[in-house]
């Protein structure tokens, strides 16, 4: 029998987990022949998630979990699950039901035709505000532009791995992660498999502009140098047209002398180089702040309580 671990983020989800369960539970039910466990990961909920769990894995023996000392995101909780599963395949989906269960079956078929990833997109966003369809859409069109990192629009994390496949996620260690963009960079043979959205039923998302916007951020400079490019392209332009003003200007002079110097022009440039100065610096230092951040070497995740029998105190 072969065996599935599915991994759970989890933040502030008391209200949703016994539910989560009872849908996926009757789901696994009508699945032959593999094996389920459960690895919910609490990033630090400050409401009863952990003690629901602890509830859920004292009526189910297949439900662990492990429990950080403080949030760390929702990125660590995810290499968290995936650092202590051991199963043939791995399923790593939300605890808020709008990854829906009921796909598993069909996850499994694609990647039991062959592949090292079954993966979920969506095609349409039903339910999300116009400005967050607006956003996503520009984020999955943007990164795939500069990036070798191909993502389908509408991407997202809800998707069955092989052991192999994870193995190899398992070797980047970075600490600012982008999951999203290491399924994809890691390669392997993926089949993506169109979902419709679901919306939350139970409990309120954890996600708003400002976080998706940093979420968006992480994804551009941790897969892709051609920002900083583009600081070279404009400096390199911005410098030509400099040096032929400065000759235009010395022609003039040398022609028709002196004329009175121009207010509004010089403030306009200096206003405008002002401007590109601080964005070249703003996106020097999003770099250089993750090269400061991954130097100190600095654990992914620290657990502070768990029901698994391997020790993981500090990974």
């Amino acid at each position: 029998m072969k065996t599935i671990d599915i991994v759970v983020p989890c933040y502030n989800e008391e209200e949703v987990l016994p539910l989560f369960v009872k849908e996926t539970n009757e789901v696994i039910d009508t699945i032959p022949d593999y094996s389920f466990r459960y690895i919910f990961v609490d990033d630090g909920s400050k409401d009863k998630t952990l003690q629901v769990l602890k509830t859920l894995a004292s009526r189910f023996p297949n439900v662990k979990y492990i429990s950080f000392s403080r949030n760390f995101g929702k990125e660590s909780a995810m290499y968290a699950g995936l650092k202590n599963c051991d199963a043939d395949y791995v399923i790593v989906m939300d605890a808020d039901l709008q990854h829906p269960p009921k796909m598993f079956p069909k996850m499994i078929e694609g990647i039991e035709e062959g592949n090292d990833c079954c993966a979920l997109y969506r095609a349409k966003q039903t339910g999300e505000s116009k400005i967050r369809q607006f956003v996503s859409k520009i984020f999955f069109s943007f990164q795939n532009n500069i990036s070798d990192v191909k993502m389908p629009e509408g991407a997202v994390d809800y998707r069955i791995m092989s052991r192999k496949m994870v193995n190899a996620i398992m070797e980047l260690s970075e600490v600012q992660r982008f999951s999203k963009g290491i399924f994809c960079w890691v390669g392997f043979k993926t089949k993506w498999v169109e979902y419709e959205n679901v919306e939350r039923t139970v409990g309120t998302t954890k996600w708003n502009l400002w976080g998706l916007f940093k979420y968006a951020l992480d994804g551009i400079t941790a897969f892709s140098v051609t920002p900083l490019r583009v600081i070279a392209v404009m400096g390199f332009v911005i410098s030509l047209l400099a040096f032929i003003y400065i000759i235009v200007t010395l022609i003039q002079t040398l022609c028709f002398g002196i004329d009175v110097p121009g207010y509004v022009t010089t403030l306009c440039a200096t206003l405008f180089m002002g401007g590109i100065v601080e964005l070249s610096i703003g996106i020097l230092g999003e770099y250089v702040g993750r090269i400061y951040m991954e130097t100190k070497h600095r654990p992914i995740y620290i657990a502070q309580e768990t029901n698994l029998d391997e020790e993981n105190d500090l990974i």
